[in-house]
C-alpha cells in the first residue's frame, strides 16, 4: 500500500463509530482514551490512520470507539457487552483485537465475558487495571472539565517519559485545555469513571484466547508488575517490552508490526 490508504466510515450495532482501511484480514482495533464518542477529526484523524497505516499493510483494519451515550454508572462490563454485540452482529465469527491503553481494558474485559467474539488478543499498553497513580489523575482530569475548569495538566506525567519533561509539559497543556476539552463530557466522564472501578485481576483466568502483552520499558500509566501480571495471569500469554519506550511510543516501536502480525498469524 502506497500514500495514504482509502478510508471507509461507519457506524455498529449500538452506534459505535469505526474507520476501517487496509486489506488483508481484519483486525479490530480497539481506541485508546477519547474525549468525544465519535470518529475522530481533523489532525486526531490523520494521526490514527498514520499509526494504523503500517498494520494497514497486512490487515483490514477497522479502528473502533466506544458508542455515545454512555449511562451514568456504567462499568467495563457494559462496554464490552455493547462491543460483543456489534461485533456478532457485524462479523459474526470470532475476530482478532487489539486494545490500546484504555481500549486494551474494554478488550480484555471482552474477552472475559465473551470468549466467543475474540480469536486471538493483544494489549498494548495497558493491563488488567490502571496504576493507580494515572487512575487517579485521569477523574482529576476529567471531573475538572466536567466543572468547565481546566485540568489536562493533571495528564502530563503521563504523557512524556520523565518526570523533568511533565513538568515543562504541563503549563502547555494547562494553556491548550480549552481548545481540547469537548463541549458534552457525559460520555468521557462516564467511561472515565468505569476505568477508574475496572480490575479484571480475580478474572484473569477466565480468559482463553491467546494474548500477546506489548508493553513500554518506561510506561509511567502501568507498572512492569501490572503487565506481568495481566500476561501471566491469563491462560496463554505473553509479554514483550520495548526497552526506552514510555506508553505513547509502542504502537511506533520498530518491532511492533512484526510481533503484531507474527503473534496473530501464528494459526492462521
Amino acid at each position: 500500500m502506497a500514500g495514504r490508504p482509502d478510508v471507509n466510515e461507519g457506524v455498529l450495532l449500538h452506534g459505535m463509530p469505526y474507520l476501517a482501511f487496509g486489506s488483508g484480514p481484519p483486525l479490530l482495533v480497539l481506541r485508546g482514551f477519547m474525549t468525544v464518542h465519535a470518529n475522530p477529526v481533523g489532525l486526531q484523524r490523520w494521526s490514527e490512520i498514520r499509526l494504523l497505516a503500517p498494520l494497514a499493510r497486512r490487515f483490514r483494519v477497522f479502528a473502533i470507539g466506544r458508542a455515545p451515550g454512555i449511562s451514568p454508572g456504567a462499568l467495563m462490563a457494559d462496554l464490552a457487552r455493547e462491543h460483543a454485540e456489534a461485533i456478532r452482529a457485524e462479523f459474526g465469527t470470532a475476530m482478532d483485537v487489539l486494545g490500546i491503553s484504555s481500549g486494551g481494558s474494554v478488550a480484555l474485559q471482552l474477552a472475559a465475558d465473551h470468549p466467543d467474539v475474540v480469536r486471538r488478543l493483544v494489549v498494548v499498553s495497558a493491563g488488567y487495571r490502571l496504576g493507580g497513580p494515572a487512575a487517579a489523575a485521569q477523574l482529576r482530569y476529567v471531573e475538572a472539565a466536567a466543572a468547565g475548569k481546566r485540568g489536562a495538566q493533571h495528564l502530563a506525567p503521563f504523557k512524556v517519559e520523565s518526570a523533568v519533561g511533565a513538568r515543562l509539559v504541563a503549563p502547555v497543556m494547562w494553556l491548550l485545555d480549552p481548545l481540547l476539552r469537548p463541549r458534552d463530557t457525559t460520555d468521557m466522564v462516564a467511561f472515565a469513571r468505569a476505568e477508574d472501578a475496572f480490575d479484571l485481576g480475580p478474572r484473569l483466568g477466565e480468559i482463553t484466547a491467546p494474548t500477546l502483552v506489548i508493553a513500554g520499558e518506561r510506561d509511567r500509566v502501568y507498572s512492569p508488575e501490572i503487565f506481568r501480571r495481566t500476561a501471566d495471569g491469563v491462560r496463554n500469554g505473553r509479554l514483550i517490552v520495548y526497552p526506552g519506550t514510555g506508553h505513547g511510543g509502542t504502537l511506533t516501536a520498530g518491532r511492533f508490526v512484526a510481533d503484531v502480525t507474527g503473534f496473530l498469524e501464528q494459526d492462521r
